[in-house]
């Protein structure tokens, strides 16, 4: 009869220790990848009143007789391996593991040990550490290895995962190495008939981060038959100096950074009562009733360039001006190499140019080439200005020559001609983080650049269940877990992944809670009638005396 008062006691024990784990799960609901329990009785040894015997010639065996005393906890089992619902935050560094097995742990640590957890929300603290923010625990991963040239991944001994360092805050400018010319070239427009012709800009970087501009300027020569000129006009710095002008004040030609030497020539027909007298090859006019005939090369008098004539039936003399002899004024004949042509008496303007010629087709108006036959592209040669500036490769071969209303579209770009390769960046600064389905970590500059800044590496146990939780809804290693090696792998050897925007909530079903609870309450309240009864029951023994 004590037996069975026992058996009761440890029955209500019990089943008080289940509502104790169904209590906790109930008040963990919304916890953030929480893990519910669940609780395993076990009975208690038998005590045997009778061993069993075996069967004899004559009669059977019989069993032993034994009589329980009750139950206890056998065991509280996490279930670690059922994962929670996902809950979309938008926050970048909230980060959701998605594993088949539910066995991959973030690996943060407390200031003197590594713990494992699968509440990933993140943030970064006052040293720029990604870290736990409900602890302030640590994030432990992989480090970027920057001695190849390239930015790998380091899987080595997992260390605090500091994204935000001095560093890190800010993105190598590079040099701008590529530009291209897209557009159309309209013969018809009256930019590229003028004498400065048509205006295109480059914004180009050095290896500095300072941002210039060069400008070039597009020439009609022969536009018929599809051919320009490309000349190099200016090349300004971004406190508008013209570093060009300074560069070729320096005695320098501007053929050393762009285009090649050669001798362009402009001629002047003659007018008016000046006409080219083949037989004596010589410029005659009739001036007062008396013929003149050229006899002396170009000349200046008074500041006015001009030609000698004598007069061919005395020896009179008169001075005639190049702008009475070919109408043109002193500012278009200011510079170059003035001569008069044997051959049909025109003045010939001849003088240094730095450009290339671009040709186009004249079938289609397709490019052709530029400089010469077969080259698509010519240098700028930025590295003659010093050593922070690179060459840039300037590629032709997407421009075209069409009749476009008298409007050209012309126009060069950074980049290759796909706008991505060599196109040159400032000095960048942090904007944002991101992480990737692999937990890399990634930082995103106002110049354009995406830089790797680490990895966030797991822990994987071939028993998640043994792990020991501490709280905070982190868990230890313990004996019958498996131990961390300190190194960790990524999360897709298994075929996880991250998800960033996203938390997993706690795994705890109500449903089957409350379930529980109803059941639990049965046991213990048929446990308490035990006792009532086993009382009772004495207290009739009891009274048996009286």
């Amino acid at each position: 009869m004590m037996r069975s008062l026992y058996s009761g006691v440890s029955g209500l024990k019990t089943h008080q220790t289940k509502m104790d784990v169904i209590g906790n799960n109930i008040a963990n609901v919304n916890t953030i990848s929480f893990k519910s329990s669940s609780t395993t009785f076990t009975d208690i040894m038998y005590q045997t009143t009778s061993g069993a015997s075996g069967a004899t010639a004559t009669t059977g065996g019989k069993n032993a007789n034994q009589i329980g005393l009750g139950v206890s906890s056998g065991a509280t089992k996490v279930s670690i391996t059922s994962a929670g619902a996902a809950q979309s935050t938008g926050q970048a560094l909230d980060v959701k593991l998605t594993d088949s097995n539910n066995t991959n742990f973030f690996i943060v640590n407390n200031g003197s040990e590594n713990l494992f957890t699968r509440a990933g929300s993140f943030y970064i603290d006052g040293n720029g550490n990604l870290c736990m923010s409900s602890t302030g625990y640590m994030v432990q991963g992989w480090q970027v290895d920057t001695t190849s040239g390239a930015a790998v991944i380091k899987k080595d001994t997992v260390s605090p995962l500091r994204v935000m360092n001095a560093a890190n805050l800010t993105s190598p400018p590079e040099a701008t190495t590529n530009a291209n010319v897209a557009g159309v070239i309209d013969k018809n427009d009256t930019n590229v008939t003028s004498d400065s012709g048509y205006a295109m800009s480059l914004s180009f970087y050095d290896n500095l981060g300072y941002q210039y501009t060069a400008k070039f300027a597009v020439k009609a020569t022969d536009a018929d038959n599809g051919t320009f000129t490309v000349e190099l006009a200016n090349i300004y710095d971004d406190d508008n100096k013209d570093i060009l002008a300074e560069y070729v004040a320096g005695g320098k030609k501007v053929s050393d950074i762009f285009g090649q030497d050669t001798q362009a020539t402009k001629s002047f027909a003659l007018q008016g009562a000046f006409v080219y007298d083949a037989a004596s090859s010589t410029v005659r006019t009739v001036y007062e009733g008396k013929t003149y005939a050229r006899s002396g090369d170009i000349t200046e008098v008074g500041g006015v360039k001009g030609c000698q004539f004598t007069c061919t039936t005395d020896t009179s003399t008169k001075f005639f001006s190049l702008a009475e002899m070919y109408g043109v004024d002193d500012a278009a004949i200011a510079d170059g190499t003035l001569t008069i042509s044997a051959t049909d008496g025109s003045l010939q303007k001849t003088y240094d140019t730095t450009n290339f010629t671009l040709q186009f087709n004249k079938a289609d108006g397709s490019f052709s080439y530029i400089g010469a036959a077969g080259a698509k592209s010519q240098s700028l040669n930025m590295t003659k200005f010093g050593v922070q500036f690179a060459d840039i490769d300037v590629n032709f071969q997407n421009s075209l020559n069409y009749d476009n209303g008298g409007t050209s579209t012309l126009a060069i770009d950074k980049g290759d001609i796909t706008g991505t390769i060599g196109v040159g960046k400032k000095l960048g600064t942090m904007t944002g983080m991101s992480i990737d389905g692999t937990g890399c970590i990634y930082g995103s500059y106002d110049n354009g650049n995406t830089v790797l800044l680490g990895q966030i590496a797991v822990a994987q146990f071939a028993n998640a269940s043994g792990l020991e939780s501490t709280g905070n809804s982190c868990y230890r290693t313990t004996l019958n877990s498996g131990d961390f090696d300190g190194i960790g792998v990524e999360v897709t050897a298994d075929g996880g992944s991250m998800s960033t925007g996203q938390l997993e909530m706690s795994n705890v079903d109500l449903s089957a809670e409350f379930t529980d609870m109803i059941t639990t309450q049965r046991g213990f309240q048929a446990n308490s009638r035990v006792i009532t009864t086993s009382d009772t029951m004495l207290e009739e023994l009891v009274n048996l005396k009286r």
